[in-house]
This record gives C-alpha cells, sequence and structure tokens, in this order.
C-alpha cells in the first residue's frame, strides 16, 4: 500500500452548543489539516495522486468553505444574526468539533474523487482528531 499526506492550515471560528465549558463561547483557531490518501498502485507517474493536484482540489475547497468562517451547528442562534450581518459562515449537522470538521474535509474530498484515508485536524498544536470511514 503506497500512502502520501498533504498538511493545509485555516483560520475558523467555531462555538460548541450544549456544552459547559470555554468552547461554548465564540472563539477562534488556526487549524492545521492532514488529509492521506492511499492506493495499493501508483499511477502512470508513479504517484498516488500529484500534490498539487490534492492542493488543487481540496484546499481550494478549504479555503471557499472553511477559511476564515464561523462554523456553527444549524440550529445555533447565531446563524440568524450572521445571515443579517451577511457574515460567512459554514454549518454543520453537529457540532462543529473538531471530529465533526475532520469528517467535513473527508466528505468533501471523498466527492472530488480524492482517494482519502485519513483526514486529522489540528484544533491546537497539542489536540488532533482524526476521521476514518
Amino acid at each position: 500500500m503506497f500512502r502520501v499526506v498533504r498538511e493545509f492550515h485555516f483560520c475558523y471560528g467555531h462555538r460548541l452548543m450544549n456544552y459547559n465549558g470555554k468552547c461554548r463561547h465564540p472563539h477562534g483557531h488556526n487549524g492545521r489539516v492532514e488529509v492521506e490518501m492511499a492506493s495499493d498502485k501508483l499511477d502512470r507517474l508513479g504517484m498516488v495522486m500529484d500534490f498539487g493536484e490534492i492542493k488543487k482540489k481540496l484546499k481550494t475547497w478549504i479555503d471557499d468553505t472553511l477559511d476564515h468562517k464561523m462554523i456553527l451547528r444549524k440550529d445555533d442562534p447565531l446563524v440568524k444574526i450572521f445571515k443579517q450581518l451577511k457574515e460567512p459562515f459554514y454549518l454543520t449537522d453537529e457540532n462543529p468539533t473538531a471530529e465533526t470538521i475532520a469528517r467535513e474535509i473527508f466528505r468533501a474530498g471523498r466527492v472530488q474523487g480524492l482517494p482519502l484515508t485519513r483526514v486529522s485536524l489540528w484544533e491546537t498544536p497539542t489536540s488532533v482528531a482524526t476521521y476514518t470511514p
């Protein structure tokens, strides 16, 4: 099995609903995401996938969809305020935890045909969440 890993960075804000801790308040992170792809065989150029192609597909989605956005659960009362203020946001069905955001990135990559096997999101330099199917 061959594996390649590409790393991206993006900034985002979020808060957790029904959470009894600091993260119940709106706050931001400088996220670092690692995406892993795997294949049993290499393409005609000897690659699982070209790193530039991974960047073109997934980094573009991250930049357009998550970077400098407030990530909120769809029933968060802040959604109405963000809409009124025309502020950028991204909605999730569940609390926008690092685990949920990692899964969102994984799904977006799979939709684009990337052979993803793992997405890890560092919310801080010492806290990481990983999603694998």
